[in-house]
């Protein structure tokens, strides 16, 4: 089969099995290791030898390795010190040791038992953050530790890379010191030769003002410094790293990722492809019990490891600790580098290789399933274990603030500036704790339901902040209120414009939507820095959001019909735009 035909087959499976596993959740890397595994020869058999492709696809992590590089910039490293070297260094070092323990209570000599230890230690970065990336929970406290844990793991997978070449003729011939000088001489040579070239070259080639020459020159130092390596007789991917690193703090970081992107994502596919097409599913038939409690062992002592570790580096909440045990207990890609160093080393036998490389993609695949297992379970037992919520003595105020996060908040702020008293209601009960730390008073109560409103003295106040972020929870709270006390007037927090026609709905009036504001003080900003007038800005970003008001309510009449809201935006946007030009005094 020719090589046209071949990438043909490559890029079908990968489009249809990657689109596939992201729409169920799965994320990309399962979506490339199960295309490779259905066209690999263990599958279908469309593509009969992945060797040949495998050497070149490992380019891809020679491509991640440098851009991993590029991130860690010493201000990055100095503000997550603590979890990284605190928190990812006890992961990596613990678990390391239980697996070895582990490995070696199963009869496996010393040096393997070690060599596995450290390879399993390690977990998924890119299925692993493109996993909380896409439940927008990289912001949580695990996502932060994971994060955290995943960017040690990074680091620590430069010195195995580096080392284990060298464990292979050390266990034959004895430590070579001769090939150990040349390797410090040669990392050394980059990192000197990095500092003073880099930068220069990458210069010149910006100042072609070509962007095919600076896409070319990026290319050509990452491949350069992995060729360096390899030529010393270590891996490629250390190289990469190095250049990166020494180009973490230049002015050309952000423009090197971007070009490096498109080669780092297609080659990365291509070497997940590479490895599923290597991934032996016969073992899975053939033994399906020792893959499995491969697998289990691995995934409960990374998990067991995990959640103690996670509470004393301050995840006090437990289901933060279990979340993060959850995500982090697979296996990772460079597990499947790092045993091909090892297999061609022979430190490993290649039939326990086969075994833990089918272990460690299977670990991935289960990763998803466990993480939605861990948040059914764990939303369970809060849900049985939610606090009552707070008895109100009747405190008569005039406002009552329901929704105490970003927004409700700052309401609670200048109220207490004009010394207005107020009750708030807060639903989240973590919310609540935190808030509280900070010594405001706030109460854990359900703003929906009409105790909770005639507790917090809803038929005596005059105004109700409606400040909750959820927009279903927030038209439900509109909905009874408007019902059961309809004196009250409604001030309004809309998510956006669909938000905001729900509650003009329910009759409500005071309606302000979350970025309006923000949005056009920050455009008055960039137009002034721009060097148009102040005043004229300020005259035409009224007369801005006075007109898209009126829109908002025309728009009212029809916005339950989606093909209508569509044909308005497109009638009114020109017409918009020429209005206000036409304002402009020239």
């Amino acid at each position: 089969m020719s090589l046209l035909q071949e990438s043909v087959i490559y890029l079908l499976a990968a489009i249809v099995l990657v689109a596939l596993s992201r729409r169920l959740g799965f994320g990309s890397v399962l979506g490339y290791l199960a295309a490779g595994i259905i066209i690999g020869p263990f599958g279908f058999a469309f593509i009969h030898d992945p060797e040949h492709i495998l050497h070149f696809a490992e380019l891809g992590v020679v491509f991640l390795l440098f851009v991993v590089g590029l991130e860690l910039q010493p201000s990055r490293l100095w503000v997550l010190r603590k979890m990284v070297f605190g928190l990812g260094s006890a992961q990596v070092i613990v678990s390391a040791a239980v697996i070895t323990a582990i490995a070696w209570s199963f009869g496996l000599g010393t040096t393997p038992a070690i060599v596995i230890g450290c390879i399993l230690a390690l977990s998924s970065t890119a299925f692993v953050l493109q996993m909380l990336a896409e439940k927008k929970e990289l912001t949580t406290s695990h996502g932060r530790a994971a994060f955290s844990i995943l960017l040690f793991q990074d680091l620590a997978a430069i010195p195995l890379i580096a080392i284990l070449p060298t464990l292979g003729a050390a266990s034959a011939d004895g430590f070579d010191f001769a090939q150990a000088g040349i390797m410090f001489a040669t990392i050394a040579a980059l990192i000197v030769g990095g500092r003073l070239l880099l930068k220069p070259i990458l210069q010149i080639a910006a100042g072609s003002k070509i962007p095919e020459i600076f896409t070319a020159t990026a290319l050509l130092v990452v491949i350069g410094a992995a060729l360096l390596m390899q030529f010393a007789g270590m891996s490629m991917v250390l190289g990469a790293f190095i250049a990166g690193m020494l180009l973490a703090d230049s002015e050309y970081r952000h423009q090197l990722e971007a070009d490096i992107a498109p080669f780092k994502g297609l080659l990365l596919g291509l070497f997940f492809i590479a490895v599923g097409m290597s991934v032996n599913v016969g073992l899975l038939l053939d033994s399906p019990g020792r893959i499995l409690l491969i697998v289990a062992m691995l995934m409960a002592a990374k998990a067991f490891v995990l959640i103690p570790l996670s509470r004393v580096f301050g995840l006090c909440d437990a289901r933060a600790s279990t979340s993060l045990a959850a995500v982090m207990s697979g296996g990772g890609e460079f597990a499947f580098v790092l045993f091909g160093i090892a297999a061609r080393q022979r430190l490993i036998a290649a039939e326990l290789i086969d075994e833990l490389i089918l272990a460690v993609a299977v670990s991935m695949l289960l990763t998803p399933f466990i993480y939605l297992l861990n948040e059914a379970v764990t939303a369970k037992l809060e849900r049985s274990e939610e606090p009552e919520y707070d008895d109100m003595d009747n405190p008569h105020n005039d406002v009552i603030i329901a929704g105490f996060g970003r927004v409700g908040q700052i309401v609670a702020r200048l109220l207490a500036v004009f010394k207005t008293p107020f009750t708030a209601l807060e639903i989240d009960s973590s919310q609540v704790n935190v808030v509280r730390s900070y010594g405001n008073v706030v109460h854990y109560g359900d703003a929906s339901r009409l105790d909770i409103l005639r507790a917090a003295g809803a038929e005596h106040a005059k105004i109700f902040v409606l400040a909750i972020d959820d927009v279903e929870a927030s038209i439900r709270t509109a909905e009874a209120v408007r019902q059961h006390f309809p004196h009250l007037r409604i001030v309004a927090r809309a998510r956006n414009r669909r938000h905001a026609h729900w509650l003009m709905d329910l009759g409500i009036e005071h309606i302000f939507r979350e970025t309006m504001l923000s949005s056009l003080t920050m455009s008055e900003h960039v137009l002034t820095d721009l060097g148009f007038e102040n005043a004229e800005v300020e005259r035409i970003s009224a007369k801005f959001r006075a007109r898209d008001t009126r829109l908002l309510k025309e728009q009212h009449a029809i916005h339950h019909s989606e093909e209508k809201m569509i044909q308005s935006a497109k009638d009114t946007a020109a017409e918009f735009e020429s209005l206000l030009q036409g304002d402009i005094k020239r």
